[in-house]
């Protein structure tokens, strides 16, 4: 058989079950770590219930996913997890989810394995979302389990420190109602809304316009001109103003969309 007929024929089979999302859904993906607990508590030995380093860590990982050749518009972490927020008019890969699942985890994993000295993996999951209401819904969800994860977190730890064993403070922590748990740490000396905005609501990353001195040769004047950086913000909004913001981040994608299908038109 003739190479060009053998792979025509295996291609079938490699390609079988490839996935495509569908022009006009958003594309969202989330990345979880794997294994994080052992990571954290008994490998790399960071602070409970939260660590500075480890929120750097993952900080860093999406500042790189986000530059990493996707047209990632946004990127929200807490804990050990990632969520991306892809450009409508992103076409990378052909908008192939195996493509889109084996890459972003390949160089998530690669990243942070390098920040943190060994090796590390990611899981990634493709969620296509039909229009700019579900992606809201989307990073709401995603924020509200941020604040519950961190409220659990700290209601455990508070218990652990005072000598509880796993089960019994994993125990206790469950049966609580929100209010429980808040009057669980107010009675020892936590006040829960005071936390830093960054465990309770994660972090957001995206980018930001500014304005750069500048010198035009030609002229020989000084000037200004527009550029774009990576703004990380730890202390996001919450709730309506949330909703507000990423939906502020779409309207812009989409006036950007637009703008480009006029000027080049099909």
């Amino acid at each position: 058989m003739k190479f060009d007929e053998m792979d025509k024929m295996m291609r079938v089979y490699e390609e079988s079950l490839d996935q495509y999302i569908i022009p006009g859904y958003r594309i969202v993906v989330r990345i979880d770590g794997r294994c994080f607990t052992r990571l954290t508590k008994q490998i790399l030995k960071l602070k409970t219930p939260f660590d500075e380093k480890m929120r750097d860590y993952m900080v860093e990982t999406v500042r790189h996913l986000i530059d990493c050749g996707f047209g990632i518009m946004y990127g929200f972490t807490e804990s050990d997890e990632i969520s991306l927020l892809f450009r409508l008019s992103d076409e990378t890969f052909g908008r192939k989810t195996r493509k889109l699942n084996s890459i972003l985890a390949g160089e998530a994993s690669s990243v942070f394995s390098l920040q943190v000295g060994v090796p590390v993996s990611f899981d990634c999951r493709v969620i296509p979302l039909p229009n700019a209401e579900k992606v809201v819904d989307y990073f709401l969800w995603r924020q509200e389990d941020a604040h519950r994860n961190a409220l659990n977190a700290y209601c455990y730890w508070t218990l652990r420190n005072e000598k509880l064993d796993e089960r019994a403070a994993t125990k206790q922590v469950s049966g609580l109602s929100v209010g429980e748990k808040n009057e669980l740490l107010f009675a020892r000396g936590i006040n829960f809304n005071n936390i830093p905005a960054w465990q309770n609501g994660g972090v957001g990353i995206y980018r930001e316009s500014y304005q750069k001195k500048g010198y035009n040769p030609l002229t020989g004047q000084a000037g200004k001109a527009d550029r774009f950086r990576l703004k990380t913000e730890y202390n996001l909004p919450v709730k309506q103003e949330y909703a507000e913001f990423i939906k502020t981040l779409l309207m812009t994608d989409a006036q950007t969309c637009t703008s480009r299908s006029k000027i080049n038109p099909k």
